[in-house]
């Protein structure tokens, strides 16, 4: 196989309508727009939701309650079998989180919260790590670790 006798496999490559090209081509004339009208013209039609110029629905609707949804708290978790197997006896900080990896990109920068999903060995110190679930508190205090808070 050379550069002069590669092709794509059969049925890879469709030809693409070409609209307007004259009566023959089965799409000449107006290209399938119909007669003038704001949908013919380029760039035309009209945002959705849009009615006419009528009070659209989403509008008309009654607006109730409150969503907390944009200023909910997203929390970078990390596992306890991930911390046991990068820590050996030190203190688990978040630079020691980014400088070993398991914090990456946005995570960097929200707060940690640590989940219990597998097993500590290891009696480590978490120093100003913002929040554990229940069962991670119970897994640090059991082998042994600490968990420091900065006030």
């Amino acid at each position: 196989m050379t550069l002069n006798n590669l092709s794509s496999p059969k049925g890879a490559h469709r030809n693409i309508k070409r609209l307007g090209r004259g009566q023959g081509s089965g799409q000449g004339k107006q290209a399938g727009k119909g007669h003038k009208g704001q949908k013919a013209r380029a760039g035309g039609g009209v945002r959705t939701g849009f009615e006419g110029g009528a009070m659209p629905l989403y509008m008309r609707l009654p607006k109730r309650g409150f969503s907390n949804a944009p200023f909910k708290t997203i929390y970078a978790e990390v596992n306890l079998a991930t911390v046991e197997a990068k820590f050996t006896t030190e203190e688990v900080t978040r630079e020691a989180l980014v400088e070993k990896g398991i914090l990456k990109g946005i995570n960097k920068r929200r707060p940690i919260k640590i989940l219990g999903n597998g097993e500590l060995s290891k009696s480590l110190t978490f120093v100003n790590i913002d929040k554990f679930s229940k069962s991670a508190e119970e897994m640090v205090s059991k082998a042994g670790g600490k968990i420091e808070t900065k006030k």
